[in-house]
């Protein structure tokens, strides 16, 4: 019998990596494969297997702990010669750093892939890259690849970004280096372990820093191993929301966590980042203390809770206040026949980009009329003209062009404000989103440079780009950079509406169905056909007086489109 100690295998690149279970205890009886360690980075959970059978001597790390690849984790007593039929290495022994592991069957299922391929080559290597753990999806589409051949790379730069049903991620670089291939192309399908490409790393024999590294690394290898007492964590404070008390302080019995330490999946992560959570003040409920989506957002309703019952406190005066209690769960199959269907990605996506806007912009609308019975007139004289250059000229190119023409006479709508709350962003450029009703939900192409472009260009571009929405075909670049959105009801019915800002734009046009009136010119009432306009804006980047003149300019333009010469 000799003991030997167990070491972190590569884990794809990734570095200070944290554990979030132990699976083995001292004195346990295991063998090859089992699993000894859990970790979780941002990209992927993943277990750590036994390369060889034996007995727990020594459990050398703990819960909450991050490690490396060659990092000690465990000691191990085994017998000499073979294991189960599986050939081994020498027992482990101070004179021999950074002993590998036995050779195994076949990695677990969530433990990231190892590069492969190697080829050492004047202090460089090629490696080959793979796609990493999908969370059990199989067969992701790649919607594009943010790379090309001889790009170089730091690692977590993206290489492409997958979409299925439930989600798009982005595949991070595991290492820096330089692109030397790649074999995929948008529109392809991979799963996880699939060889996307390859890319040249610092080979191990090309830095002496490397050496010294080991050297270092294998000194304090020899060092005994001393548990040192951990200290707790100190309980940070919540941050405070406009002196409101904090969520957390109304969760009984729950001491907050240094967000370090907290268990929670690359999804979670996420969504706390989204809206701006700190996952160390969220109660976990799912398994092992870990934080789930339902955790994030019952602590999002809370805050949002309390903040409300701090202003009615502030101010009895008001009535209602601004507190949203939450809307209890309804057992309505009690009342009827009931169906359940998850709601899909976009739907998802769309309902938490409005519920973050409508929550942070204080919303005002502007509603207005525009006189379009001369531009109609045109737009029918001139459809069979466009038609033959291969454009469908409906209203919304006017409109588009028509706004353009606005947002460069009132360069206050074409802005955005920090997240500060005290600068804003001028930009000189006029990029028109274009609202999209399709069956998986609402998408808002944009229309880049629309103030440089003709009414024939912009009609070709809308339809291509509508065609794209319809199919899900849109990609990320193409749904980006917006600096105002038109979202139109017209085709469909309406007065008016109440369209929500697209932050971290600042305004958004409604436009309703136009409808014949009788309009007065002074001497007798005339037929005119009059289109709503709803203009909804932020306003603490844009004032009251300000939206008027917006929509009653933009009235003037559609009402005579020859205004857009001058």
């Amino acid at each position: 019998m000799s003991s030997e100690i167990i070491k972190v295998p590569d884990i794809g690149g990734d570095t200070d990596v944290e554990i979030i279970e132990i699976a083995v205890s001292e004195g346990d009886v295991i063998e090859a494969e089992d699993t000894l360690i859990t970790l979780e980075s941002d990209k992927a959970s993943m277990d750590v297997p036994a390369p060889k059978g034996g007995k727990v001597l020594k459990v050398l790390v703990k819960e909450g702990d991050t490690v490396s690849e060659g990092d000690d984790i465990v000691e191990l007593e085994v017998e000499g010669g073979t294991d189960g039929g599986e050939e081994t290495s020498a027992p482990a022994s101070d004179s021999q750093p950074n002993d590998a592991p036995a050779k195994q069957d076949k990695p677990t299922q969530e433990a990231a892939p190892a590069p492969a391929a190697k080829k050492a080559s004047g202090g460089k290597q090629t490696v080959d890259i793979k796609v990493p753990d999908l969370g059990g999806s199989d067969s992701v589409e790649i919607i594009e690849v943010a790379v090309s051949a001889g790009d170089e790379v730091n690692a977590e730069d993206t290489l492409i970004t997958l979409e299925s049903d439930k989600a798009s991620m982005d595949v991070p670089s595991p290492h820096g280096g330089k692109i030397v291939a790649l074999t995929v192309k948008e529109g392809d399908s991979v799963s996880e372990g699939d060889v996307i490409g390859q890319m040249e790393i610092a080979g191990e024999g090309g830095d002496t820093s490397a050496e010294e590294d080991a050297s270092q690394a294998q000194a304090a290898a020899e060092e005994p191993v001393v548990e040192k007492p951990v200290a707790e964590a100190p309980v940070k404070q919540a941050p405070s929301l406009e002196g409101t008390p904090s969520p957390e302080a109304q969760i009984a019995d729950y001491q907050q966590r240094d967000s370090k330490l907290v268990h929670a999946g690359p999804a979670v992560r996420m969504l706390a980042r989204e809206l701006g959570v700190d996952l160390g003040f969220v109660k976990p409920s799912g398994p092992k203390d870990r934080v789930l989506k339902e955790d994030v957002q019952a602590y999002v309703k809370q805050a949002i809770a309390n903040q409300g019952e701090a202003q009615t406190a502030a101010a009895p005066a008001a009535s209602g206040g601004a507190g949203i209690p939450a809307i209890p769960d309804v057992d309505f199959s009690q009342f009827g026949e009931v169906e359940e269907k998850p709601m899909g990605r976009l739907l998802k996506m769309g309902a938490t980009n409005l519920h973050r806007s409508w929550l942070n912009v204080p919303h005002v609308t502007q509603f207005d009329e525009a006189d379009i019975t001369e531009l109609e007139s045109f737009r029918k004289a001139m459809k069979a003209e466009a038609e033959a250059q291969g454009a469908k000229l409906t209203p919304l190119p006017f409109m588009v062009k028509a706004c353009a023409f606005a947002l460069r006479k009132f360069p206050q709508f074409n802005v955005s404000l920090k997240g500060d709350g005290e600068t804003l962003v001028w930009k000189n450029y006029v990029h028109i989103g274009i609202a999209v009703d399709t069956p998986d939900g609402l998408m808002v192409p944009v229309v880049r440079n629309a103030d440089k472009k003709s009414l024939i260009e912009i009609a070709k571009e809308m339809a291509e780009l509508g065609k794209k929405a319809q199919t899900k075909k849109l990609k990320r670049d193409e749904m980006t950079g917006g600096c105002f959105t038109i979202s139109s009801l017209g085709s469909i019915g309406g007065t008016a509406f109440t369209p929500i800002v697209n932050a971290p734009e600042v305004a958004i046009l409604g436009v309703s169905k136009a409808q014949m009136k009788p309009v007065w010119d002074g001497s007798a009432f005339q037929p005119r056909l009059m289109m709503p306009l709803s203009l909804s804006y932020d306003h603490r980047a844009i004032n009251g007086a300000d939206a008027a003149r917006f929509t009653a300019f933009l009235a003037d333009v559609l009402t005579d489109i020859r205004r857009l010469l001058l």
